[in-house]
């Protein structure tokens, strides 16, 4: 069967492309942007790729088509589809029908923190000599990639909430129909498709009710938001997860320092430690989620904390790109005020007095929308010196952000100019935290080798 992918070359999209490859089917796809490296990696799959989104790529015609959530209405080849009669699904559909289906899946969703706890866990199961499947929105360093067809049962995904595609508003991981699902958290995020809390609280009472009753939530007991939203209705067996004991607990830990080490108990009895790469509480969190949910899969506990001492991280997860001069340069996909505190907070008990300097690049949808700029400059007060990135097209006053924070804050409206001024303004022995959820321009490596210089 020949399956054409449109909008092929975003890691979720490339994800699907590369399992649907290794299932077997002919698979080729288009894309506006077609270049390295996800472009060379779905050639060396074998998959034929075209740059655009001409009417034309349909001829001669696929089986079947999947159309990726940046398409909209309006392309040539979308309405060159619509007319045609050709079936089509989206990403997330494609996949429940063709792959999940067949499979127990384990799905991570929440607002914060979902690849990390998706590689955590796929992982534990590999470490376990399972094989899962996943697909997963990062490159977890175990593996070297970000998706695998794997053997059956298990298959982990990252349950993203943002929506399916143009013809279906739902979130994408109501496809999934999860057996075991882990909630970590949930906040106010991507302000492009919901207008408030509420209406993702319900998208996640959508998950929650479809998850059968031999299955298990794995969820934060700590968050308020969440047990509103469980509140709503929960028909499947569920286990708490927090730093803390606490009334609906199970799982909690005992840490202290940067969280490089900490006691894993269950129901208040130690049940063993994790010694690890990564640091911070939010991932020690991440870690019990993990660790609960592959228990539900038939890991033991013991089994989870020993796979756990072995996982590598993942690229843009606090990883250190390069060190010159003395300085260190980390990567980082925070982009929500929670995820900049927390992450700057993991940071800080790493590094102690070392000088923490961070740069912001505001680029997701709800940042560019200015929902957090009210909460953006206490998020940052755990750096000793902040740079803001100011595009000229951002629409809202970073500038009110800098003058919160005082004389810590500096803004830049171009990359280069601000790789300059960066670079003079560091000296040996700090460490630079770039966040953002893009390529940030390149900076990274702009800033390094200005370093070097």
């Amino acid at each position: 069967m020949h399956v054409h992918i449109l909008g092929i070359c975003g890691t979720f999209m490339g994800g699907i492309a590369a399992i649907a490859r290794a299932a077997g089917f002919r698979v080729t796809g288009s894309d506006r942007n077609v270049y390295p490296p996800m472009s060379t990696q779905l050639e060396a799959l074998g998959i034929e790729l075209t740059e655009g989104f001409e009417a034309g790529q349909l001829k001669p015609a696929p089986d079947v088509v999947v159309v990726g959530n940046v398409m909209t209405r309006g392309q040539p080849v979308v309405e060159a589809l619509l007319e045609s009669g050709l079936p089509y699904y989206s990403g997330p559909e494609w996949l429940a029908r063709e792959v999940l289906a067949k499979r127990w899946v384990l799905a991570v969703a929440g607002t914060h923190g979902k690849t990390t706890t998706s590689s955590l866990l796929a992982w534990i199961l590999e470490h376990a000599g399972l094989k899962p499947g996943f697909l997963i929105g990062g490159v977890p360093a175990n593996f070297g990639l970000s998706a695998r067809l794997g053997s059956e049962p298990f298959f982990v995904i990252e349950a993203d909430e943002y929506d399916t595609a143009f013809f279906d508003k739902r979130a994408k991981f109501v496809h999934y129909r999860p057996r075991t699902a882990i909630l970590n958290n949930l906040e106010y995020d991507h302000a492009d498709i919901y207008p408030d809390l509420a209406s993702i609280q319900r998208q996640f009472h959508h998950l929650v009710r479809i998850i059968p009753g031999s299955g298990r939530i794995v969820w934060n007991a700590s968050d308020a938001n969440l047990a509103a939203t469980l509140a709503m209705g929960c028909w499947t067996p569920r286990e708490g997860f927090a730093r803390a004991p606490g009334p609906e607990v199970l799982w909690s830990a005992r840490g202290s320092g940067d969280f490089s080490s900490f006691e894993v108990l269950e129901g208040g009895r130690a049940v063993g430690t994790v010694d690890w790469s990564l640091l911070g509480a939010h991932n020690m969190e991440n870690a019990l989620a993990a660790i609960a949910a592959a228990r539900h899969a038939g890991v033991g506990v013991t089994h989870s904390i020993a796979a756990l001492k072995s996982f590598a991280g993942i690229a843009r997860r606090m990883q250190l790109r390069g060190e010159a001069g003395g300085v260190q340069v980390y990567d980082d996909f925070a982009h929500h005020p929670t995820a900049i505190a927390t992450t700057l907070d993991g940071l800080r008990r790493r590094v102690g007095k070392a000088r923490i300097i961070a740069v912001l690049e505001p680029r997701s949808h709800t940042m560019r929308m200015g929902v957090h700029r009210d909460t953006l400059a206490p998020s940052l007060r755990g750096a000793d010196a902040v740079w803001l990135y100011a595009p000229p097209d951002l629409g809202w006053d970073v500038g009110a952000v800098a003058r919160e924070l005082g004389e810590r804050a500096q803004v830049r409206g171009e990359i280069d100019t601000l790789v300059r001024d960066l670079a003079a303004a560091t000296r040996a022995g700090d460490r630079v935290l770039v966040m953002s959820n893009g390529g940030f321009g390149g900076l990274h490596d702009k800033l390094l080798a200005a370093l070097r210089r």
